[in-house]
């Protein structure tokens, strides 16, 4: 795995388990609630991961991209599929998210390159 796919990682569950030691009933429950909306249901994995990509380049969410991202390749999702929910999230969150569009595809390119 490439080195900027697993230092995203391993910032994210060190700081995780860290919120999480904190033993904050809130932030656990927001945790949870977040894992279990991503689950199957009335939709899909991929669906869920397309619309949280596009929330997340919307809101300009890095870590959140990155994330969506990941969990979006592992699903099976295409790089056509990415990139057309990207297309879709750039219209919605205007040029501003153009920046966060070019580290979207730097991260893909990254998690594609981990095949190779």
């Amino acid at each position: 795995m490439s080195d900027k796919i697993t230092e995203f990682n391993d910032y994210r569950a060190k700081m995780n388990d860290r919120i999480l030691s904190d033993d904050n009933k809130i932030i656990k429950r927001i945790f949870n609630l977040d894992t279990n909306a991503f689950q199957a249901g009335a939709l899909d994995v991929k669906t869920k991961e397309l619309l949280g990509l596009v929330a997340s380049t919307v809101l300009r969410c890095d870590d959140c991209v990155k994330y969506h991202l990941e969990t979006a390749y592992k699903s099976g999702l295409t790089r056509a599929e990415v990139v057309e929910a990207l297309s879709i999230a750039t219209l919605v969150g205007g040029t501003i998210v153009i920046p966060h569009l070019r580290r979207a595809y730097e991260f893909w390119d990254e998690l594609e390159a981990t095949e190779a």
